[in-house]
């Protein structure tokens, strides 16, 4: 499964640099200069990273072989991915990453289904995006108190939802 670290934005400058909306907890190791990073669209890439450096709290990336501002704008949109098998898992059992949720069945605690996590919102609290069967989604707060049980390998979740929820 592969996993957006970046998402390229608009040139900066003539000489080829681009703006990235960093998706990674570690952007000085995903972006190090040197490194190659695979794209989708995959024709794109793979693209080596020539130099990296934060300008006003922005990442800003040069590729080897793309110079100039046009080159620059043909790479606008375009995601840069690694596969999820780099991830190192996290020492703390409470600690998830999004691929690991995504597609985990979610249950309540009495064990009636409630249906599939089908992405995880990232704003300012971690929410579960959960499809429920002929029903509107439902947003679920990644909490221990609303979800007390995760069990990755038996691929599923309990959920603890208060009165309204879902």
């Amino acid at each position: 499964m592969q996993l957006v670290v970046g998402r390229i934005g608009r040139p900066h400058g003539v000489r080829g640099e681009v703006t990235v909306e960093v998706r990674t907890d570690e952007p000085e190791r995903r972006f190090a200069a040197g490194a190659s990073v695979a794209t989708d669209p995959a024709g794109r890439g793979p693209l080596v990273i020539a130099g990296s450096r934060w300008h006003k709290d922005i990442l800003l990336l040069s590729f080897e072989g793309v110079v100039g501002r046009d080159a620059a704008e043909e790479l606008r949109g375009t995601m840069l991915v690694i596969d999820s098998s780099e991830v190192e898992p996290s020492d703390d059992p409470d600690e998830f990453h999004d691929h690991q949720l995504i597609g985990l069945a979610v249950e309540t605690v009495s064990g009636e289904p409630v249906g599939e996590v089908t992405d995880v919102l990232h704003h300012g609290q971690d929410l579960l995006v959960v499809r429920r069967e002929g029903q509107e989604e439902a947003l679920i707060p990644f909490v221990k108190a609303l979800v007390p049980e995760v069990d990755v390998t038996a691929g599923r979740l309990v959920v603890d939802p208060p009165e309204g929820l879902l």
